[in-house]
């Protein structure tokens, strides 16, 4: 129950932050909204310890300040790349194991190197990711396990 509880909350202050009108109408649209989301997760069995949302609590701002960064550097990388793709293109499919424990832990792996620019997660299996790599650079950034090590820091494991 608690998990639903701060699920709930976290989806509430979520909505409050976002949408920035604050009307008797929005608040019971945002309020049903949030309801609808809590019974549905609770329908799915997708709120649990595992999948407690207050989990990664204040590591989650700094992944994604980390994530952000990733993804700015990415982008100037694969500019340079389109613009001289002659010294910069070489596509290649890399393949990276996992050692992560949880399904989680291994979605948030698999769609941040998707949200990566220059980089496409092929296949995820529990053992080890497929992905394609536009640029070199990607490739042995995928290959050095930061990512990987960033996300079990967000977990808070080893």
């Amino acid at each position: 129950m608690r998990y639903l509880v701060s699920l709930a909350l976290l989806l509430a202050l979520l909505w409050l932050g976002i949408s920035g009108v604050y009307k008797p109408l929005l608040f019971l649209l945002g309020g049903t909204s949030v309801l609808f989301v809590v019974w549905m997760s609770r329908r799915m069995d997708v709120v649990g310890v595992e999948h407690n949302p207050v989990l990664y609590s204040w590591r989650l701002p700094i992944y994604w300040g980390w994530l952000v960064w990733e993804i700015v550097k990415a982008n100037v990388a694969v500019a340079r790349a389109a613009l001289w793709p002659d010294r910069h293109l070489r596509p290649q499919v890399v393949r990276v194991p996992v050692r992560l424990a949880t399904p989680v832990a291994k979605v948030t792996y698999a769609n941040s190197i998707t949200l990566t620019p220059g980089t496409v997660t092929l296949l995820l299996e529990p053992d080890f990711i497929e992905a394609h790599a536009l640029l070199e650079s990607t490739a042995r950034d995928l290959e050095s396990g930061e990512m990987e090590r960033r996300i079990a820091w967000l977990e808070n494991r080893p």
